[in-house]
């Protein structure tokens, strides 16, 4: 499975808000050369997050984005589920049903890789990836 641009640079985005946290709003123009995004799409993708009420907006000169929430309250799977929906290794899983669910040697693996995605994403925080973060640039040092 690979996650589209979307989720992708919607991930960095809420992660250099995340590191930012407390320091007040963070302008479209520092996360997109930063991170190498267009302007007008990383608007889109904050866009969403913003309606999920993940993040919230300033606006003025001094204005940008910052998370609604504490980054120890914000998760990877919700970023990736407002921007890319629900995380599925397989078309079987999606809640079609399949004529041969019951004999599909598959599927059970299908499961088990959706069980162990969702374990990951839904109990990373943005926090953990800040202290993560922090972690590598120490080492890197």
């Amino acid at each position: 499975m690979i996650l589209s641009t979307k989720g992708r640079y919607g991930l960095k985005a809420a992660f250099e808000l995340a590191l930012n946290y407390g320091g007040g709003p963070v302008s479209l123009k520092t996360i997109s050369s930063k991170y190498n995004i267009s302007e007008n799409y990383l608007e889109q993708l904050l866009a969403k997050l913003r309606k999920q009420g993940y993040i919230e907006t300033v606006r003025g000169v001094n204005g940008g984005y910052m998370l609604a929430r504490k980054p120890e309250e914000i998760t990877v799977g919700m970023i990736l589920r407002a921007l890319e929906g629900e995380m599925s290794p397989s078309d079987c899983l999606s809640g079609e049903s399949c004529t041969r669910e019951a004999i599909c040697a598959t599927r059970v693996i299908f499961e088990q890789i959706e069980m162990g995605i969702n374990n990951v994403i839904d109990n990373t925080y943005l926090g953990d990836m800040v202290r993560q973060n922090s972690k590598v640039m120490q080492e890197a040092k």
